[in-house]
């Protein structure tokens, strides 16, 4: 067969492989960088590198694994050049003011959120719910770039050392010293103490919907039904968050609802495996226009976190309208 045939089969065959793969691409990146838009111009960069490499691609592993592999070092090629990215919580204490001046702050790399409708396979969040929960993605911060890689390759995809070791380009020994740090490092950080149990998609739906209509109507007293007493409140780009209801409650009151901000909509949406929802305000001619993301979690039946993603393109991203009448 002419070199020309050989070479067109080959990425029609990249091209069918990556595209059915690019989901789970996605969440692998999203992982690794805690960003969802650096995740996609690292599977955008993975595939332009795959299909500049295709000639010399030997078949010595999967085509899929190769994949993996590349998606793999060009995260950690960008994570050289990026600080640890964080919540409001990882910055300090709460404020124990509920009119404690709120700001911006552009200078600080802010972890993000994985909308699932961002995956054209939705299913892959399901699949894996726990491997892009917002704590784990946070929690994952807290390693350095090649732990990280190493563990999710193994905890999350079921590498071998040996697998790991040629991504990577170092030993198997190197390879499990990485991940008896890296799970080292986790169990200080107490995930099993984070993690939400066994979530049921619909009382997560049926405890968000209640959520909604008690924000929407201003009532403290159904919005209290649905928090534990430790709710804590974030929003990014704001290093200030809040903590506990006698804290959260007086800033939603005087600060987030409706009457205070002139008009606000929740929509339900799911994000990181998560109950979410996206935010509406009126712009100067009165169309409600997106604000931005809301993910909550729950634990034991209510909800025990709140952060909001003020970027109104979350928001289309997360499947749901650009405008509200």
């Amino acid at each position: 067969m002419p070199s020309e045939a050989i070479s067109m089969t080959g990425t029609g065959q990249l091209r069918d492989e990556f595209d059915s793969l690019r989901p789970a691409l996605v969440a692998h990146c999203y992982r690794m960088t805690g960003s969802y838009q650096d995740a996609e111009d690292a599977v955008q960069e993975t595939y332009l590198k795959a299909a500049r490499g295709m000639d010399a691609f030997e078949g010595r592993s999967s085509l899929k694994t190769w994949l993996y592999r590349i998606a793999t070092n060009t995260c950690l090629t960008e994570l050289n050049h990026r600080s640890r990215r964080v919540l409001p919580a990882g910055l300090g204490a709460p404020a124990n003011d509920p009119d404690a001046r709120v700001f911006d702050d552009a200078s600080v790399a802010w972890l993000g959120p994985l909308p699932d409708a961002a995956l054209a396979d939705p299913g892959e969040v399901v699949v894996r719910r726990e491997s892009v929960r917002l704590a784990l993605i946070a929690a994952l911060q807290h390693l350095p770039a090649r732990q990280r890689a190493a563990f999710l390759l193994r905890e999350v995809l079921s590498w071998s050392a040996t697998e790991i070791a040629a991504a990577l380009d170092i030993s198997v020994p190197a390879v499990k010293s990485l991940l008896q740090r890296a799970r080292g490092r986790l169990d200080e950080l107490d995930l099993h103490a984070l993690a939400p149990g066994k979530p049921d998609p619909a009382v997560e739906r049926a405890l968000l919907d209640r959520y909604i209509a008690a924000f929407e109507a201003e009532d403290t007293t159904a919005l209290r039904a649905v928090i534990h007493d430790d709710f804590s409140l974030e929003a990014v780009p704001h290093p200030v968050w809040f903590k506990g209801i006698a804290v959260c409650l007086p800033f939603l009151e005087r600060h987030a609802f409706p009457a205070a901000a002139g008009a606000v909509r929740l929509l339900p949406t799911r994000a990181n495996g998560q109950p979410a929802a996206g935010s509406y305000r009126p712009d100067a001619s009165g169309v409600l226009r997106p604000d931005g993301l809301w993910v909550f979690t729950v634990t034991e039946g209510r909800f025990s976190r709140a952060v909001k993603f003020t970027d109104p393109g979350l928001v289309t991203t997360a499947g749901l309208p650009a405008r509200l009448s």
